[in-house]
C-alpha cells in the first residue's frame, strides 16, 4: 500500500539543520506514527512521502515555508520583569506558558534577560530552520475509523494493527 490520504504511516527518521547538526532523532525509539493528509506532520515532510511505501528510504529537504515557517517577529516580545512574580532567577532558554489574547496559552522562550526586562520569543524553536529529514517507511496501513475520527493515530495504534 502506498500512502495516500487517510492512511495510517509509521517512519523512522533523522532530522538534521543545514550544517548537519543532529536535531532529533528516532535511533533507539518506536517510529513515529501519524495519520497522512491531517496535518499531523509538517506540510514539506508529508507531501515528499506521499506515493512512498514500506521499506522506502528517502531524504527530504523541508524549506523553512514548508516547516515551521518564518521567524515572526511580532511574536518575540519585551516583558516587564515584574510580570513574572514568584519567578527568583529567569535564565535564557527557560520556557513558560504566556497568555493570549484570546484566553488561551502560547510556550514562550526566554531569549534576553536584563534586571528590568525579559524578552521571550513565541515562535516555533525550528522556525526559520531549514531541516533535513532521513525518513525509512516502517508501516503504511488503511486507518481505522476511530483513528479517522480523532485526527491522529496513538502509538500503540500502529503496533496493534
Amino acid at each position: 500500500m502506498n500512502i495516500q490520504n487517510n492512511s495510517a504511516v509509521s517512519f523512522h527518521y533523522k532530522l538534521t539543520d543545514d550544517d548537519g547538526i543532529n536535531i532529533d532523532s528516532s535511533e533507539g525509539k518506536e517510529p513515529l506514527g501519524y495519520l497522512h493528509g491531517a496535518g499531523n506532520i509538517i506540510p514539506g515532510l508529508e507531501k515528499a512521502l506521499e506515493g512512498k511505501k514500506v521499506g522506502d528510504s528517502l531524504t527530504v529537504a523541508v524549506t523553512a515555508d514548508e516547516g515551521y515557517g518564518e521567524v515572526q517577529k511580532e511574536l518575540i516580545q519585551e516583558v516587564p520583569r515584574e510580570a513574572f512574580q514568584g519567578i527568583d532567577t529567569i535564565e535564557l532558554g527557560m520556557q513558560f506558558e504566556a497568555q493570549t489574547g484570546q484566553g488561551g496559552t502560547v510556550p514562550v522562550t526566554v531569549i534576553a534577560v536584563t534586571d528590568e526586562i525579559v524578552t521571550v520569543d513565541g515562535n516555533h524553536p525550528l522556525a526559520g530552520k531549514n531541516l533535513n529529514f532521513d525518513v525509512t517507511i516502517e508501516e503504511v496501513r488503511e486507518a481505522s475509523e476511530e483513528e479517522l475520527a480523532r485526527g491522529h493515530l496513538h502509538d500503540l495504534d500502529v503496533e496493534e494493527q
